[in-house]
């Protein structure tokens, strides 16, 4: 039987309690300074664009009828392109590139549309109704016409970088 068992605890009074180990300071090592590491630089951001009346890129959505045509007035005025105006189309890299030629086998409509031809519309993928994205180049003088589904891929590729996720 222990000491304590006998022993009268008064009630409503704890008794005080023993430490029943105490750190000996010479096996306690010094903690090490911690260093504050550097902020991390803020990133670079791109240079502003310039207002859109520069020439450097316009931008228009448009959705071809089914003839294929697309309305794209604030480009084409942008460009000087007017009715009537004779066309050169050719697909590049899944594109549609239209540029002014004298002998253009195309022309701007007379309500300002382009034409978008079914051998090209077929060889890009781009069905009646179907969102393209028209980029007008002043200074090249050139509108092309890149179908959804490139921009597509290509939004899904910086959207995965942006989330860091495989695309």
């Amino acid at each position: 039987m222990s000491a304590l068992a006998g022993a009268s605890v008064s009630p409503g009074r704890p008794r005080p309690r023993q430490p029943d180990e105490q750190l000996v300071e010479a096996l306690v090592p010094t903690p090490l300074p911690v260093a504050v590491p550097d902020p991390a630089p803020l990133p670079t951001l791109p240079t502003p664009a310039a207002p859109s009346g520069d020439g450097r890129l316009l931008f228009d959505v448009a959705r071809p009828d089914a003839a294929g045509r697309v309305t794209a007035r604030a480009l084409l005025r942008a460009l000087g392109w007017t009715p009537g105006l004779t066309l050169h189309v050719d697909v590049v890299t899944g594109a549609i590139l239209m540029t002014p030629a004298a002998e253009g086998a195309h022309a701007v409509g007379t309500r300002e549309e382009l034409p978008l031809p079914a051998a090209a519309r077929h060889l890009c993928g781009i069905a009646p109704g179907e969102p393209v994205l028209l980029a007008a180049l002043p200074r090249q003088n050139r509108i092309v016409a890149h179908p959804s589904n490139t921009i597509a891929a290509v939004l899904a590729d910086l959207q995965a970088r942006i989330f860091g996720e495989p695309s």
